[in-house]
């Protein structure tokens, strides 16, 4: 009888890699604390933040023959490698959560669902509010896409009039046109409602294309599987990696410090151990998930390179809208 590997525990939930940090017991959450301190939060977003519409929609009609990289807002991109674009935990919706519920974003998705261009490849890495949006995955435009999903997701897709849905495990790898991509461990968590905690797998893609590996990582915290995967699969190319939704304190018995969100300079440190040469900060300017100020991800990401054997054009950071060849970015 085959082994069950460590992250399927014996009741069908899974767990983080082996040597993973643990929660804090001491971490109380609270709704009433957490609003409380949001309202201290200054929400006023730099005019430079946010790309004009106009300009967004002409430069992907401009780069539709390129390899590029286009930032929708949070977790959300378009990345075109040769005849594959792909899309990464898409929600145009105006609140992350259930109907009219969770957090409201403070910048709108950079375009329409209607307006994205086809996609071939719909990337998900797990099923918090703010990756898996079921009213996204009901409205999306291009139900013949490609599929892939973490154990016991592919449910979403399929009855919701997609045909090509595979659900991954962790190592798992699939190719599609001239793309191989393998699903890799990450440090976090899957919930979305009281009872299923757990119940569904997470993790990071990593692709293949060309000569180059790029790795898109689902939202993760620090762990010691980084250097496993920089030794297996390293050196990456370009390391897309969460910035943002690190700081619960006074929650959290820490200040700036989550296990499940790396803050600036743990992903940086995420990305070293990868032996990533160029590292994309997501997961921030976008909602309030936390209570760090909105736009201090992006200074400290930048303002931490040295530490981390980088310079600051290595840490790249997009507008939200902003397209990028993908020639540029490996520079």
């Amino acid at each position: 009888m085959k082994e069950r590997p460590y992250h399927h525990l014996p009741d069908g939930t899974f767990r983080n890699p082996e040597g993973s940090p643990q929660r804090d017991a001491s971490f109380n959450w609270s709704f009433k604390i957490f609003n409380e301190e949001k309202k201290k939060l200054n929400i006023n977003i730099p005019q430079d933040h946010v790309i004009n519409k106009k300009e967004i929609l002409e430069n992907l009609k401009k780069y539709k023959n390129k390899d590029y990289v286009a930032w929708i807002g949070h977790a959300t991109f378009l990345i075109k490698l040769g005849n594959t674009t792909i899309i990464t935990d898409p929600v145009f919706e105006k609140n992350m959560g259930p109907l009219i519920f969770g957090p409201k974003r403070y910048v709108d998705p950079a375009i329409n669902l209607k307006e994205i261009p086809e996609v071939n490849l719909f990337l998900l890495t797990h099923n918090h509010y703010d990756h898996l949006s079921t009213r996204t995955i009901q409205r999306f435009p291009y139900k013949k896409a490609k599929v892939l999903a973490p154990l016991k997701l592919g449910k979403y897709f399929t009855r919701n009039g997609y045909s090509d849905v595979k659900e991954m495990d962790w190592y798992d790898e699939i190719k599609l046109n001239d793309l191989k991509i393998t699903f890799v461990p990450a440090v976090h968590w899957s919930k979305r409602s009281l009872w299923d905690t757990n119940k569904t797998l997470w993790g990071n893609f990593l692709i293949e294309y060309k000569d180059k590996k790029i790795l898109f990582a689902c939202d993760t915290g620090y762990g010691n599987i980084y250097k496993e995967l920089g030794e297996k699969y390293g050196p990456i190319d370009l390391t897309f990696i969460n910035i943002g939704a690190y700081n619960f304190y006074p929650m959290a018995p820490r200040k700036d410090k989550s296990i499940y969100h790396a803050n600036p300079e743990e992903a940086l440190n995420i990305a070293q151990d990868l032996k990533s040469k160029k590292v994309i900060g997501m997961h921030w300017g976008t909602v309030v998930l936390s209570l760090e100020p909105i736009m201090e991800p992006s200074v400290r990401f930048k303002n931490a390179t040295n530490m981390y054997g980088y310079h600051k054009d290595d840490a790249i950071i997009f507008k939200i809208g902003e397209t990028r060849k993908l020639e540029d970015l490996l520079q």
